[in-house]
């Protein structure tokens, strides 16, 4: 459908432009549309309709537009993703009819899945991993063998959106390829709706790019400064970092000694508990170091509760 103004360029001087705009109001007030307004507002009439013509021909064109909608990128509405409601009052008993443009769901839609992005950041984590998309029943069904992770996972992020954030986080243990990573930007996708901020961080590869940051100590300070106030912070694939003593007492140290008892912290690990400290007690640079790994671990042990993920492996599935 045409707009208005380009409707009345088309039509004749004099008396042929009567006869059209009479056409108009007909085709108007026949629109099932215009027909369902006016019965929810009696009090309109064809004087009415015709002293805002222009607003009821756009309401009607941009009805139309949404009803065959092409999709959000070819919106032919004249604000993108947005359509034009009718509003009726009567004021001092005049009879006025207002216009506004709302947005229509697939950009409200869009603009909560930005919102979510916003508030989720990774750290060499796949992106796909993290906005590809998840279904509920998908998780469930994947691997019956996980099964009961999946139930504590889900458990977990419905007490969150209940009772805010929790003072202890999950510990995921399980073989390679059972969808360990999955599940956590799963629950960071999830708690993303209700507002909760979040950091994903692929540990063996943020161990390396620490080291770069040593002669950026601005980033440095920014990116610890991001894992200690993030809502829901997650260490992934923990326990297979090349490890020196500087990142586990200055770097881990420091962002788990502030998140205890603040804030929850999440890990996903081939390692259990027992075997993550062992490899926290051990570095290159200065052998066994049993009680500063301990150390670490009584900033992890207690704040979180451990659940295995079974399966089989699914990468390259």
């Amino acid at each position: 459908m045409e707009s208005l103004g380009e409707v009345l360029k088309s039509w004749p001087a004099g008396g042929g432009m009567n006869a059209q705009a009479d056409k108009l109001m007909a085709e108007l007030l026949a629109d099932p549309l215009v027909r369902q307004f006016r019965a929810e507002h009696p009090e309109l009439d064809n004087r009415d309709i015709k002293i805002n013509l222009n607003r009821v021909y756009q309401y009607v064109k941009e009805q139309g537009h949404c009803a065959a909608c092409p999709g959000l990128e070819r919106c032919p509405n004249d604000f993108q993703g947005h359509y034009t409601v009718l509003e009726c009052e009567t004021l001092n008993g005049s009879v006025q009819l207002y216009d506004r443009k709302a947005p229509c769901a697939k950009l409200a839609a869009r603009q909560t899945e930005q919102s979510i992005r916003t508030r989720i950041r990774s750290f060499y984590v796949d992106e796909s991993s993290l906005h590809g998309g998840f279904s509920a029943d998908d998780i469930m069904n994947t691997d019956p063998e996980r099964m009961l992770a999946v139930g504590r996972l889900f458990s977990y992020i419905k007490t969150t959106k209940e009772r805010g954030l929790q003072q202890k986080g999950l510990y995921l243990v399980g073989h390679f390829g059972t969808g360990k990573t999955f599940l956590m930007c799963y629950m960071l996708h999830e708690l993303a709706k209700a507002g909760l901020s979040g950091v994903i961080v692929y540990m063996p590869e943020f161990v390396e790019d620490l080291k770069a940051m040593l002669d950026e100590p601005a980033r440095l300070r920014e990116t610890v400064e991001l894992m200690k106030q993030t809502d829901l912070l997650v260490f992934d694939d923990i326990g297979a970092e090349n490890l020196n003593p500087w990142v586990r007492d200055h770097v881990m140290g420091t962002i788990l000694n502030y998140r205890m008892n603040r804030k929850p912290t999440f890990y996903t690990s081939n390692h259990d508990l027992e075997a993550l400290e062992r490899h926290f007690s051990f570095t290159n640079k200065d052998g066994d170091e049993a009680h500063k790994g301990q150390r670490v671990m009584d900033r992890i042990r207690p704040f979180v509760e451990k659940v295995w993920v079974n399966g089989e492996n699914k990468r390259g599935r």
